[in-house]
């Protein structure tokens, strides 16, 4: 049972990879970059219960917070990009609000 079960997450994994390399929207890329990580988490755990090591559900957990702050990390990168070429301002003076 547990065999299976390591083998659906390896090729969810993979199939989420071959969805990052694939992806047409860097939105896309990001999503299955995300399900990735999430699906690294859960084979650590499988792992740490198959070995009799209850460690390694700390480090999945410390895996899974790194994956939640990368993901929000590159989405608010690529949301304050601008495209090249234009002058970068600050996200308040194109909301309108501000000193004038």
């Amino acid at each position: 049972m547990f065999a299976a079960a390591t083998a659906a997450i390896i090729i969810a994994m993979t199939l989420a990879l071959v969805r990052a390399f694939a992806g047409p929207s860097l939105y896309d890329r990001v999503l299955a970059g995300n399900s990735f990580g999430t699906k690294t988490v859960l084979l650590i755990g499988l792992m740490g219960f198959l070995t009799g090591r209850p460690d390694f559900l700390d480090i999945a957990l410390l895996y899974a917070l790194i994956n939640f702050a990368a993901t929000i990390a590159i989405l608010r990168f690529f949301s304050y990009r601008t495209p090249k070429g234009t002058p970068a301002e600050p996200r308040s003076a194109q909301s309108g609000g501000g000193e004038a």
